[in-house]
């Protein structure tokens, strides 16, 4: 009894001196002063202005010096602050957060612990034995030539991108030109406070080549004329990555004039469940939908879960006013069955369209294939940019739901590919999706529900996907199935699966048919 006793006294001093994260939230700005004229970068200027945001939104007013002193009297240190949410960052045990939560002015207080996925994985090989071809439909499938020869290549667009690192940034041929024209405005590593991020993983130069690098004058994403903001996030040798990091950089994206927000990262099991991905739960997703309540449009990765345990998206992706990529094979244009699954836990879309997650892209010394949704989300993100550029009226949201329209199965849909790939003729006017003539019948009776899939004699040499789903009167789909065609045949339903009310969509060689029960 005694060794027992003996052993819980020690557990409990443990706890009570070992350092832990905390976000204390704060219940007030008392005697804060801000001039956002000294504060924003023009652009950010620009863009408040445009969608008549005030630029005396007491959420981007800075956090109370006052309290911010009273508080690091009483810990360890202070690693940050947020202004949006109001937040002291810092360091502390047991006794001294405990001090920390009985201040007057402290709304509550939040530990730090989540587990922060890089979306990809790579291997190099030779520059020499880069596939030409393949990198012409890497932006092909976007019909990226469309956007190239109208000249949207994002010029004037400002991309923000999150990531681990950017290694060979600064000395890559696939980024001369970038760096020729200047178009790299600010860099900043959250992990360090300096401004230098031109080390560590090198995930942030894969992506960043997604959106705009450059090979032998083929460009490997679309937006080859934007501007960057290059923002490290993450530290690869951390098991745990406090999720401080992505709210002060998308903060700092913001103050600096950024438009669009790259993610190819999130935040899954070491915080959170999978039934939480509400979009609500997590301190990122609630950051990513302030960001676009601030006129910006954030892109992120579905994650790479979907054949883990996890297998949901992760978060931020699950947040209401982002846009979520999932990843589909380069071969099939079917999904690849690592990338994450939706809806989001509160029944909503994710992911909303998808991209290739197996390309080409820029290593710090050489070219590598390589794969994972954080690719596809950075090819999405370049193709905003030059959609963005098309229309410049457009405000970020409606942006969102233009590039939702714009994609190949739209109006259908799935957990698996969102609303497909997302097509540059849309926004240009001509549009060229499949042809629209009859490709399916359906005959229903109590017995059987048949689906007769028939090819089109232009069509006979080519393998399709027949894709169906049935939707009940809750909007949310009950099930979902994707089928290769070889010849006119006939699939046959089960009735049991429906119940009244309950919608059966079918969308085959560009053509969509529904039918309620």
């Amino acid at each position: 009894m005694r060794f027992l006793l003996f052993v819980i006294l020690i557990c409990f001093a443990i706890n009570s001196f070992s350092q832990n994260k905390y976000a204390v939230f704060l219940k007030n700005k008392k005697g804060v002063e801000f001039n956002p004229f000294t504060y924003f970068d023009a652009k950010a200027i620009e863009r408040r202005m445009a969608l008549e945001i005030s630029l005396f939104d007491s959420t981007d007013f800075p956090v109370s010096n006052g309290y911010k002193e009273i508080i690091y009297g009483k810990v360890d240190s202070i690693t940050g602050t947020s202004r949006w949410f109001n937040v002291i960052f810092v360091e502390a045990n047991y006794n001294q957060i405990s001090d920390v939560q009985k201040l007057p002015f402290v709304h509550i207080v939040e530990e730090l612990v989540s587990h922060s996925e890089l979306c990809s994985s790579g291997n190099e090989i030779d520059v020499d034995s880069i596939q030409k071809e393949f990198l012409k439909n890497q932006t092909g499938h976007l019909q990226g030539d469309l956007f190239k020869n109208a000249g949207f290549t994002g010029n004037g667009i400002r991309i923000a991108i999150f990531d681990g690192g950017f290694p060979g940034t600064n000395t890559h041929p696939a980024f001369e030109y970038i760096r020729n024209a200047k178009k790299i405005i600010k860099t900043w590593d959250f992990t360090s406070d300096k401004e230098n991020v031109y080390l560590a993983n090198s995930h942030g130069t894969n992506v960043l080549s997604c959106i705009a690098g450059l090979i032998d004058g083929i460009p490997i994403g679309l937006a080859t004329d934007a501007e960057f903001l290059l923002a490290r996030t993450e530290v690869g040798s951390e098991p745990f990555s406090e999720e401080k990091n992505w709210l002060q950089a998308v903060e700092w994206a913001d103050k600096n004039g950024a438009k669009i927000i790259n993610s190819s990262l999130g935040y899954t099991d070491s915080r959170y469940f999978p039934w939480e991905m509400n979009g609500k739960r997590s301190l990122v997703s609630r950051a990513a939908n302030m960001a676009a309540s601030k006129g910006m449009l954030v892109v992120n990765a579905a994650g790479n879960e979907g054949t883990n345990k996890w297998k949901k998206i992760i978060t931020p992706a699950d947040a209401d006013s982002v846009l979520t990529i999932g990843g589909i094979d380069p071969k099939t244009y079917y999904h690849m069955n690592y990338s994450s699954y939706g809806p989001s836990s509160d029944w909503r879309l994710k992911p909303n369209v998808s991209a290739f997650s197996h390309v080409i892209a820029a290593s710090p010394n050489n070219i590598h294939e390589t794969d994972g949704t954080s690719f596809s989300s950075p090819l999405i993100a370049g193709f905003a940019a030059c959609a963005w550029q098309s229309n410049l009226k457009l405000t970020n949201m409606q942006l969102f739901f233009e590039i939702e329209k714009s994609a190949s199965l739209y109006p259908y849909f799935d957990y698996a590919h969102g609303y497909g790939v997302p097509q540059a003729s849309y926004f240009l006017g001509n549009n060229i999706k499949e042809e629209k003539l009859p490709t399916v019948e359906i005959d229903a009776n109590e017995n059987a529900i048949s689906v007769k899939a028939i090819i089109l004699p232009a069509k006979q040499a080519k393998n399709k996907y027949l894709y169906y789903h049935i939707q009940d009167s809750k909007t949310r789909l009950k099930k979902y199935a994707v089928i290769e065609v070889y010849q006119n045949n006939v699939i046959t339903l089960d009735p049991t699966d429906f119940a009244k009310g309950d919608i059966l969509r079918i969308y085959y060689l560009g053509y969509m048919l529904e039918k309620q029960f």
